[in-house]
């Protein structure tokens, strides 16, 4: 896992952290878009005090529910992320107010989908690079969330609460030694093979190794 996921930013020309707990965020999209399922995952990559790299990998979603697909927020279309390395893009704050979470604090840039059929469109030709809330979240606080629905507009979300709290504890880690920057990278087109795996359930599998 580690080196898929350290070659898959090298081959893209993207930095990879290399300091002792310094975080790698990356979103794997998956290449078959099953519209309102957690079908993604959200990875970490790091190294730790002994040199070793260590690697995580957790069910998640980079693409909106079929709700705010239908229904956009934004008269543009709903918020897409476009898939690339956002250097500094996150830093440890409140989701709307309610809980902590990674926050978007720099400019990213989304595709926007406005033809309202429920469906990702990755193709519209309808960009924006800015300010618009893409933070990384989970879905319900506890438990695991089997469907997207109103969880996200956008975000990148956890399906697992677990999972999210882990996510956390690392970020902390990574706050106090490098302060509250984040860099956050996308990904699409990995092989199938390469990418992780789920159980059928919606339950994550946290590869460590």
């Amino acid at each position: 896992m580690q080196t898929i996921l350290n070659d898959a930013l090298l081959q893209r020309g993207y930095k990879v952290a290399v300091r002792p707990w310094e975080l790698n965020i990356i979103g794997i999209r998956h290449n078959t878009s099953i519209p309102n399922v957690f079908n993604d995952s959200i990875n970490l990559l790091f190294t730790d005090n002994t040199g070793k790299q260590v690697a995580f990998s957790w069910r998640a979603t980079t693409d909106p529910g079929t709700y705010w697909l239908r229904n956009p927020s934004n008269e543009q279309g709903t918020a897409i992320l476009k898939p690339g390395q956002y250097p500094g893009s996150h830093g440890l704050g409140m989701h709307r107010g309610k809980y902590l979470a990674l926050v978007q604090i720099k400019p990213v840039t989304v595709i926007r989908d406005f033809n309202r059929d429920g469906k990702p469109d990755y193709n519209s030709g309808r960009e924006q690079t800015g300010l618009f809330g893409i933070n990384i979240h989970r879905a319900l606080a506890n438990g695991t969330t089997k469907y997207i629905d109103q969880y996200s507009a956008g975000c990148q979300v956890f399906s697992n609460a677990d999972d999210f709290s882990v996510f956390l504890q690392l970020a902390e880690r990574h706050r106090a030694l490098y302060n509250n920057s984040f860099t956050y990278t996308l990904l699409s087109g990995l092989p199938d093979g390469s990418l992780p795996l789920f159980d059928g359930d919606g339950k994550s599998i946290i590869k460590k190794n």
